[in-house]
């Protein structure tokens, strides 16, 4: 996929200033680009300049231009808002054909139109009025992460087996110890090891720097020992797969799957990304405060971090016996 190719020009402006002024990731830009696409291939399709028996996935945007996009109304969006959450197939991939996409998902399409228009109006003025101003986007509902208490951290490192245990065992250390996101995890090189800590390229191209507790840094030069011995194809990748290639997402993604189950843990409900949630939980529970967290996670804004200090059960069971008030008895009192 590459928009430079495949996307019309009003739209590969855009992607071009994200990438280039803004310096946002190629997986951002590309986000952005398959967001937008999905609508223009909607208005053209809602707007009759196709039949309206094509397939969406087969409806060509190269000819979207100026004109095409400055005549969107708010009406049209919240049209597509609806296409979105009843009739947008959900993974395009799966054999199971499931229908509506989630309102985070919804969402983040919102937002790159907005962007897109916010472009057109405030930095390349080509249009006087931005359409989507007063665009609402979806609702989100507000949940508590999944994560992984610390007994069942400890099984599912205990749990970690086969021809790949030292490298497996690695990557869910450091999703575990450090809280890494899986594309900094598959982006990290065997250059970006230092003495005691990783240099982590995170989102927006963004880098920091992130230190190994004597588990991470154990679990790291056991593998490192392993993987000099690899005539690897990608040579600078630190985590390869059998190929001797960088490890994909969908690898990590399937290798931390068949972790979980050996362990006994129910896969459907962790993911890779729940193990991120599991290292800030963990890490705020003994004593990290939210600042640091904010740090060691990559989070550009505060409000990010805050969803990781909920509390446990026990936590409130513990807060509500401290109250001074939890053994007043007025009867007792009067006796």
């Amino acid at each position: 996929m590459d928009y430079r190719s495949n996307a019309p020009k009003i739209l590969r402006d855009f992607l071009i200033y994200h990438e280039t002024i803004k310096g946002h990731s190629k997986n951002t830009v590309d986000e952005y680009y398959l967001d937008l696409r999905t609508f223009f291939r909607y208005l053209k399709l809602s707007r009759g300049i196709v039949d309206r028996k094509t397939d969406i996935e087969d409806i060509d945007i190269r000819d979207v231009d100026l004109d095409f996009v400055k005549d969107v109304s708010l009406t049209e969006v919240y049209e597509y808002l609806s296409y979105l959450s009843r009739d947008r197939v959900r993974n395009q991939r799966s054999r199971d054909t499931e229908f509506g996409i989630s309102a985070a998902s919804r969402a983040r399409k919102i937002a790159s139109i907005k962007s897109f228009y916010k472009y057109l109006t405030v930095k390349a003025k080509l249009i006087d009025v931005n359409p989507v101003q007063d665009l609402d986007s979806p609702k989100l509902p507000k949940t508590l992460p999944k994560y992984l208490s610390l007994e069942e951290s400890q099984r599912l490192l205990s749990a970690i087996d086969g021809k790949n245990k030292t490298r497996d065992y690695c990557i869910i250390c450091i999703f575990l110890n450090c809280g890494l996101r899986i594309s900094e995890i598959i982006g990290l090189n065997i250059s970006d090891i230092r003495v005691d800590n990783l240099r982590v390229i995170g989102k927006g191209s963004k880098e920091r720097v992130v230190y190994l507790n004597d588990a991470t840094a154990a679990a790291l030069n056991d593998y490192l020992k392993e993987r000099k011995d690899i005539a690897a194809i990608d040579r600078n990748a630190l985590f390869l797969s059998n190929r001797r290639v960088r490890m994909s997402r969908e690898s990590v993604h399937s290798m931390v799957k068949k972790s979980l189950l050996k362990a006994g843990l129910d896969s459907s409900k962790y993911s890779s990304h729940k193990l991120r949630h599991t290292a800030a939980t963990l890490m705020l529970q003994n004593g990290v405060d939210v600042r640091t967290l904010q740090e060691l996670l990559g989070h550009e804004h505060l409000n990010t971090t805050q969803i990781y200090t909920h509390v446990d059960n026990s936590q409130l069971r513990s807060a509500a016996t401290a109250n001074p008030l939890g053994s007043f008895n007025p009867k007792k009192e009067e006796n």
